[in-house]
């Protein structure tokens, strides 16, 4: 497979396929999500461009040793079991996982277009309500009087999206107004992403190559991956590093929860608590970071810094650390520091609005899956495998940034023909038999979508609730 994107993807992560002339990338099925952008072809060739990037890594130990060793030559990925991973990779047996969104979030008319409020996080939907109607309440309406939801819609009808959208943004909220591709690429952030590259790399002190011995079978042992991620692309790439073996230890605050996609991205992961606003908090995450490998955070521009957690501070700790970080709406322009979500992504840059053209829908029509957080997220994995690959080689010590804006603007390059096959519903035989035994009962996953010679995927923990662990490498 070297479809138009795929080579787009590569060339933009910095992987050259070189490093094994006799790699070969397949792709099998036909399938394709409903939408007017290719989603699965983003689906299919996001994860291609992860385990390429995991081949690069294995070939930096393989060429320095003895030609004997194993090549990873053949690297494959299923369109459909793909797309299916772009939705829901869980399927619970005896219990059922929480609903996705907040009774408050979703679109809504506003006097002059739409706009998405997103609530999700009680204190986004205290701005938002804060905002909207001038009041933070509990809907409890008494027999006849309208429910909170009622009253938002009508309160909203009235008011224009952008100044809505600033009002909630400025009180810390999170809001976005539907603007049109062609909007998009007037506004002063679609112009600033439109000149970002899709993964932004800097360079730190260079230090001695490491050399030791790297498994076919579990590429990723003894890699320690330390997750400051949320919702949804950060977790997504550390899910992924485990599938190889990689020790990820994911940190959250005390009053973090995220109920309906916790049993979805903690598989294969260790979760803990530490207080990053404290000096103990941080002192501990010092000290993780000392023997860790890679560090992905989800930080706004400016949060680490504010935290005593510059990427100086990070290397006098770790001058081998590679630093992979994300955020929403790019890294440079006016709202490069904008909180932000791949639904609210999907209202600014045009998906949203074109999806209602083209379906000519009386509503914003977003993608089938939240494919922006989802694709960001292999990107990531693939940053931070292409930067362990450099650091092996050469001793070079990167840092990756990348943002959900950004993978946006290379979806919008690629539209789909409808001539595409039909998408069936996940049946019993897109389902692994395995058993996984989670904080929450018994759960089984929807099969891997790659396949990759020699290579054993698997996870080494069940999906675990958040904070369940100790802050320690094992």
């Amino acid at each position: 497979m070297h479809s138009k994107l795929l080579n787009e993807l590569l060339d933009g992560v910095g992987i050259d396929l070189s490093f094994n002339p006799s790699l070969q990338l397949e792709s099998q099925g036909h399938e394709s999500l409903p939408s007017c952008f290719a989603v699965t072809e983003l689906a299919a060739t996001s994860m291609l461009t992860a385990a390429s990037a995991l081949a690069e890594y294995f070939h930096a130990d393989a060429r320095q040793a003895s030609h004997q060793l194993p090549t990873m030559n053949d690297l494959t990925v299923n369109r459909r079991l793909a797309s299916l991973w772009f939705d829901k990779s869980m399927v619970a047996q005896d219990w059922k996982p929480g609903g996705l969104w907040d009774d408050i979030a979703g679109d809504y008319a506003c006097a002059d277009g739409w706009i998405r409020l997103h609530t999700n996080a009680p204190h986004h939907k205290k701005a938002a309500m804060q905002v909207v109607l001038g009041e933070a309440l509990s809907d409890n309406p008494g027999n006849g009087e309208p429910t909170i939801k009622q009253r938002v819609t009508e309160a909203i009808r009235l008011r224009h999206k952008d100044e809505l959208e600033q009002s909630i943004v400025d009180v810390d909220g999170c809001a976005a107004a539907m603007r049109s591709i062609a909007d998009w690429q007037l506004h002063a952030q679609g112009r600033a992403v439109a000149g970002e590259p899709l993964v932004h790399w800097e360079e730190g002190q260079a230090i001695q190559p490491v050399s030791t011995p790297v498994s076919i079978e579990r590429p990723l042992n003894g890699i320690r991956v330390l997750d400051l991620t949320r919702v949804l692309a950060g977790p997504v790439s550390t899910r992924f590093l485990a599938a190889f073996g990689a020790e990820v230890l994911r940190i959250d605050p005390i009053d973090w929860n995220e109920p309906a996609v916790i049993p979805e991205v903690t598989l294969g992961k260790r979760c803990a608590h530490l207080d990053l606003k404290s000096d103990d908090g941080r002192a501990q995450l010092l000290a993780l970071l000392d023997s860790a490998d890679v560090l992905v955070h989800g930080y706004r521009p400016g949060a680490m810094e504010g935290l005593g957690l510059s990427t100086n501070v990070l290397r006098k700790v770790n001058p081998a650390l590679i630093e992979v970080s994300l955020c929403a709406y790019g890294w440079t322009g006016p709202w490069a520091t904008r909180r932000g979500f791949d639904s609210l992504v999907q209202m600014s840059c045009g998906i949203a609005d074109e999806g209602m053209r083209h379906y000519a829908t009386d509503k914003p029509q977003p993608l089938p899956v939240q494919a922006l957080d989802h694709a960001t997220g292999y990107l990531m994995a693939a940053a931070a495998l292409h930067a362990l690959a450099l650091r092996r080689k050469a001793g070079r010590v990167l840092q990756a940034k990348l943002s959900l804006a950004r993978t946006a603007n290379t979806l919008l390059q690629y539209p789909q023909s409808d001539s595409r096959s039909a998408f069936k519903p996940m049946g019993e035989a897109d389902i692994n038999n395995h058993l996984e035994h989670t904080s929450w009962g018994m759960a089984r996953r929807v099969s891997f979508p790659l396949t990759i010679d020699g290579v054993k995927i698997s996870w080494d923990h069940p999906a675990s609730d958040l904070r369940s662990d100790c802050p320690k490498w094992l």
